[in-house]
Formats: C-alpha cells, structure tokens, sequence
C-alpha cells in the first residue's frame, strides 16, 4: 500500500480532532476527553489513510471493519466520522451525550451510520472483533472456497485499552484468535497506564506483550515520541506491516499519554472521564497553535480536505464492484447465494425437512434441538456454530461440517471455511463472538452451553439483545432434572433472570415437537433467542389427543382445555414450561376425575406470548380465570403476572441437590400431587 505524503493540512485536522474532543466533553459536562485527545493522530491515520472504506456505502461487504472497544472514548469514533463524511455533522458533535443524538456517550450498533458494534463494557469489542474475523472467513469459505479472488478480503480494526485487555472476555477471545491464526484480525493496544483509579500498575503488572506472543499474535511495540505525542510515522509503518501479515493476528502496542497535549490533565486519571475545564481547554488550544477563544471550529479547507476521503472510498470502491461484476458471471450459484444472503432471506420450503417426531418414544428436548439443526444445516450454509467443549451434550455439532480451524491446525478435521466451532472453555468469550459474527452481517450463528453457565456470558447476552442480533445461545441441561451433577450445575434462578433482559427470548418447548417448531420460528425470526432445553427424556406429546403445535410460535397456547367438548369450561388454568408441560397434564387427568376441568397453556416463550394482540392473549389466558397455576423447575418470580393474586406457584426457590431427577422432581413437589394441590389452593383463593 503507497499512502500519499502527510500534508500541514493532516496536522490541523488532527490538532482540531483534538479540540473538538475538548469542546464536545466541555459543553455538555461531562465524558471522556483524555483517551479521544491522545488517540486522534491514530485514529485520523486509520480513517484517512488505512482503511478501505466507502462513506458514501458504509455498509460495502468488503470494506474494513472498525471497532472501537474502548467505547468510553467514543468522540475517537465520532470525530473521524464527522471528518470523514459519514453523516456526522459539527452540530452532532455540540449535541454529544443528550437525548436523541447521533452521538451518545458510547457508540450505538444501528443508531450511528458507521458504528459497526455497540461498545461501553469493556472487552466486549475485542471479542467481538474476533467474532467479525471468524466470520468473513467463514463467509469467505461460502463465496469463494477454492480462494480465486481477493474481493472478500478484508480487515478487522480496533482500537483497544489497557482496561479493555484487563477483562477476562478479551483474554478468552485473543486466545482463541491464535489458535485459530486469524490473519485478518489487527488490535491497536493503546497502553497509556491509566484509567479510573490511577496508574495501571496499582492492578495491572504483566507483560501484555509476551501475553499475546504466548496467545499465537505478531506484536510491534511503537513507543511515544520524547515529547510524548504518537510517533505517528512510526505507528504507520507498523501499520503497512501489519498488513502484510495474513496468518496470524496482529497486537501493536502502541505507548501514549493520555489527554496530550493538555498542560495539566495530561497523564492524569482526570482527564480520562471528566472535562478539562475552560482554562485547561484554552491553555492546551494555545499548545496545538489554535485560537483559545473559539470553540467548534473547522476551517473549510480542512474539512474539504478529510472529506477528500469520500473520493479514495469512492475509487475503492468502484474498483471492487468492476471486479465483483467479473466475479458474478463466472460464480452463478455463489452469487445467488450472496444476493439471497444480503436480503437476509430465506431458501423457499428451508423448513421442509424440519423433523416431525412420533410419540410412541420419549426423547430429550435437547437430543431434539440436534436433530433439527442438522435438517436447517442442511438446507442454510449460512447456518454456523458449536460449543464452549460440550458439542455432545450440548448437541450443537453440524454432522459432516467440518471443524473450524486454520489450514495449519493439525487438528483431525480441520477445515478453515468449517462449520463447527470449538470455542473451547470460553462461555463469554462465545457470545460476543456470535455477536461479532451476527454484526458482519451475513452468517446465522448459534452455539450451546449449559443453561447454569448463561451467567459467563451474560454481558454477551445483554448486548445480544441490546442490538438486535439474530444470535441463538442453545442451553442445555434447563433445570434440577439434570440430576447428579448437583447444585452448582442446575439452573433455579436462569430462567427469569434472563427473561428479565429486554428484547431477549427465553424459549422451553415442552417436547421435541415443540422444539422443531420453535426452531422454525427462531430462524424466521433472526432475533436473539435462548433455548433452553432438557437433559432428560421426555414424553412426545400425543398431538391427536391434544393441540397441534401450530400456536407454538405465539409463545403460549391452549393445550388441552378443561372441557374438549367446549372451551369455555375451565375452572383452573395449569401455566408450564419445558418438561412440567407433561405434569401439567397428569394433573389435569386428576383433576377431572375429581370433577375439576383444568386448562392446560403450554408456554414455551412469554415474550412471544407478550407481542401477540390482546385478543389472543385473551382467547389463552381469559381474565374471568382467576384460579391459576404456574409450573416451572425455577423461580417464580417471572410467572405472577400471569398467575394474578389468585394463583399458586409450583416453583423451586432454594438450590437442587446431588440426585437422579425423578428423586429431586419428588422431593421438591414436582408432582402430580402437588400440583392439583395447588389448583385447588388456587380455585379457594379466587372465589374468596
């Protein structure tokens, strides 16, 4: 790559990049100055001269992608933005962290053009870096698996702190970054040695270069000039040397101080997240030889010339689409698949092969789940996943897929364009790089864990949800009738506390029709979604005797009524999840031989249960019910507005024990018994 000579002008641009990041943090009182002050020449260099990308076409399949992990500093971000011409204007800058701007105080996935990921907790955007590298080498693998073009070749930038390389999900991802000799991944560590509390040193002592060298990386170390500012030429060429290493992910350790050239602020904790105050903001505008007094400035023939940067994209661009055109009509069917991919559509009757099981065998919801994804594999390539080391009981393996690891992996089975991932022992690591791999944009991904361990991952999760992405987490072994393994592997408090994450589906089915049928809605519906599902067998619903599985999709449905003969007889409604659907009915066996007609809801998502109209909710849940029992294996606490202030929960809120689950279902009052108990407690309490 031959960049064009720096010019005086770069050198204002990059001296205002400054003092808008202090006049941004002034204005409104409060944000990140120091980091977005020091790491302007670095992150100018990279916009202006790096990158391949389009403003015009921030969404260009082939363009580099960017992410800023520390996103407290997310003016680094903005700046480059509004200089580069991708729709962020001065007056957003001014607007900076209020209601409804395209600047909040961390960057925001789908609310600001440009923005690749949501960051703010730290590390979770070097995971999700690695999780973007993974996945356009797996979608390399789709369009171009005999590698005859460069045209899907792109790099993964980002731009990390000292605190993001202190989090434990960034040591998972990196590590796993090696092993899997991502050449296209390129991490600026920007080591200034501070943060809240002060130096670094007070809880942060390794040698993180060594770290990464030990992880499988290449690392160039670029130290500050004597003055203190970036060694801009220096970082530049180990930049263009970065580039030319493809068959391992690259860390440059780049030394700074923090908020230079600030007089005062600079090297200190303060300015790392408050304003400077107007008199260091004027002393340090005199330092880069700007006038004290003005705020918000930008000269014209300086924003002229970074937005020149449109033109170099624009070239860019066009260069590539002469070269994807030629590509297209020589790769019909992979074109085809990429056109279907970009629509984010589906294959026609993709479903077909869903299977449908017979109920004369019990079988385990998550042996189920496995089946069904092999019939979506087989019909979605653009279906991808695994496990964090428990592919076999998590049933997440793509049979014939292929493992995914680099060509110099003497692994059995390696595959660089492989379907199944072996994340290893990386719970958080795993979801923020389904994250990362949902935000390159063309893949499906999915991957499996015990339901306990959703707790690793939950900050993944949370950002899962917080922007939407169509990322699947298959949790197994759902509730105390995982038996033996005890206490500390079984889940009580999982289900409603990831129920209580907006925008995050938490899917039981009660059998393993209920499973395909969830699937089949899971994959229509391309949002983040948890499936919880069960170790043990469990009976197959016998659909000629009770409803079909049709209503799955609308989160809870009528499945047996008090009456067949007429929907409207009902004296208790019997709410269940997962494996207490089958107790549900027993129960309601019992209680109509008692003469008590009890409805049976099987509720395998309340959060689609919630979206559907009030009518349908209604026709499920009728309000003049008032007698109600939930059923789950776990906490109560997600159920009492459904159950209202006459219904009884038979629900477990203490820890399981070490036993079989037919011993712990017993002994914690998962029976038939104690269920048509409650019904009647319940029946009592609404007719007072």
């Amino acid at each position: 790559m031959t960049l064009p000579t720096w010019q005086s002008l770069d050198d204002q641009a990059v001296a205002i990049s400054r003092a808008l990041a202090m006049d941004s943090v002034q204005k409104v009182g409060n944000g990140h100055p120091g980091t977005a002050m020091s790491l302007a020449p670095v992150a100018y260099t990279l916009f202006q001269r790096i990158l391949k990308h389009d403003p015009a076409n921030p969404n260009w399949i082939a363009r580099d992608r960017f992410v800023l992990s520390c996103g407290h500093s997310s003016l680094t971000l903005y700046i480059q933005l509004y200089l580069s011409g991708y729709g962020v204007e001065l007056s957003d800058l001014q607007s900076f962290r209020t209601f409804n701007s395209k600047t909040p105080g961390h960057p925001e996935y789908g609310h600001t053009i440009g923005v690749e990921t949501t960051t703010g907790p730290l590390g979770q955007g070097v995971a999700n870096a690695v999780g973007m590298a993974m996945a356009a080498r797996y979608e390399k693998g789709l369009l171009d698996p005999e590698n005859k073009t460069d045209i899907f070749d792109h790099n993964i930038w980002v731009m990390a702190s000292d605190g993001d390389l202190q989090e434990g999900v960034s040591a998972e991802a990196s590590s796993l970054a090696g092993t899997q000799a991502l050449g296209n991944l390129k991490v600026i560590y920007d080591d200034n040695r501070i943060s809240i509390e002060g130096d670094t040193h007070v809880a942060f002592t390794e040698d993180v270069s060594a770290r990464y060298r030990s992880y499988g990386w290449e690392v160039f170390e670029v130290a500050a000039k004597s003055d203190g500012d970036v060694d801009r030429e220096s970082l530049e060429k180990a930049m263009l040397k970065s580039l030319e290493i493809n068959n391992k992910p690259v860390l440059i350790r780049l030394s700074t101080v923090i908020a230079w050239p600030a007089p005062n602020a600079r090297g200190t904790a303060k300015s790392h997240g408050s304003a400077l105050g107007p008199d260091e903001v004027a002393a340090t505008k005199q330092k880069l030889g700007l006038d004290p007094t003005q705020f918000f400035v930008v000269p014209k023939e300086v924003i002229q010339h970074t937005r020149a940067v449109r033109q170099r994209g624009a070239a860019l661009h066009k260069n590539w689409l002469d070269k994807f055109e030629s590509w297209q009509k020589s790769n019909t069917d992979q074109s085809l698949l990429l056109n279907r991919l970009l629509k984010k559509e589906l294959p026609t009757n993709w479903e077909k092969n869903i299977p449908i099981f017979p109920s004369d065998k019990e079988i385990a919801t998550r042996a189920a789940s496995g089946k069904v994804i092999q019939s979506i594999a087989a019909m979605l390539p653009e279906f991808w996943g695994g496990s964090a080391d428990l592919a076999d009981s998590n049933n997440t393996t793509i049979e014939g897929g292929g493992s995914f690891l680099p060509s110099i992996s003497k692994m059995a089975g390696a595959n660089p364009f492989g379907r199944i991932i072996h994340f290893g022992i990386r719970e958080h690591a795993m979801g923020s790089i389904l994250n990362g791999a949902a935000l390159h944009g063309l893949v499906k991904p999915f991957a499996g864990t015990f339901l306990v361990f959703s707790d690793y991952m939950r900050g993944a999760v949370r950002l899962s949800a917080l922007m939407q992405l169509p990322v699947t987490y298959v949790w197994t072994h759902d509730s105390i009738g995982l038996g033996e393994d005890g206490p500390t592997h079984q889940p009580v408090e999982h289900l409603s506390a990831l129920r209580a994450i907006p925008g995050l589906a938490v899917v039981r089915p009660a059998d393993a029709n209920e499973v395909s049928a969830c699937w089949v809605e899971i994959v229509k519906n391309a949002k983040p979604v948890g499936l919880a599902l069960s170790r043990q067998n469990l009976p197959v619903i016998d659909r000629s005797k009770f409803k079909g599985t049709e209503n799955v999709k609308k989160g809870a449905y009528v499945l047996a009524y008090g009456d067949q003969n007429s929907t409207d007889k009902c004296e208790v409604i019997l709410i269940a999840t997962g494996s207490e659907v089958h107790l549900a009915l027993a129960a309601r066996e019992q209680l109509l031989g008692m003469g008590t007609k009890a409805r049976v809801v099987s509720a395998p998502c309340l959060e689609w249960f919630l979206e559907q109209p009030i009518t349908y909710q209604e026709l499920v849940l009728p309000k003049k019910i008032r007698a109600r029992v939930s059923i789950e294996a776990g906490i109560a606490q997600s159920w009492y507005q459904y159950i209202g202030d006459a219904g009884v929960p038979v629900s477990l809120e203490h820890f399981g024990a070490s036993a079989s689950a037919s011993v712990l279902f017993k002994e914690f009052g998962f029976t038939v018994e104690n269920v048509v108990k409650a019904a009647k407690e319940s029946i009592r309490k609404a007719h007072g």
